[in-house]
């Protein structure tokens, strides 16, 4: 069993920056794959970014590529979400994904963190 807990949401002006966390706890969590989704009332979750294991295979989605930084502390089980230049439309509840080595999709998933972009 994985438990995945985020943390670092809030209200922040329009312009400014936000780090996300992520703390990861079970068993057999190595070689695993992270990412981080987000998702507003009324619409579907949406992919924000994803990390490999070892921090070499990084993605992200078109819409906050260059303003994002996904990152990874192995030797603590975190994953980070650096957001920078936000913008109001960056406003919903994001979520971290893990996906087990091996496997073929997201199984774990934590309870959200709100992140709030006031104009």
């Amino acid at each position: 069993q994985v438990t995945l807990v985020e943390s670092g949401g809030g209200l922040v002006a329009a312009g400014k920056s936000l780090r996300l966390s992520c703390a990861a706890s079970g068993r057999a969590l190595d070689g695993n794959t992270m990412g981080w989704w987000r998702q507003t009332p009324g619409k579907e979750r949406e992919f924000v970014a994803r990390i490999s294991w070892s921090g070499d295979v990084v993605q992200y989605a078109d819409a906050i590529k260059d303003r994002f930084a996904i990152t990874r502390d192995n030797t603590k089980n975190m994953l980070y979400l650096g957001m920078f230049s936000l913008r109001p439309e960056d406003t919903a509840v994001y979520y971290c994904a893990m996906k087990l080595a091996g496997r073929d999709r997201y199984e774990y998933w934590g309870q959200g963190t709100q992140v709030t972009v006031s104009s």
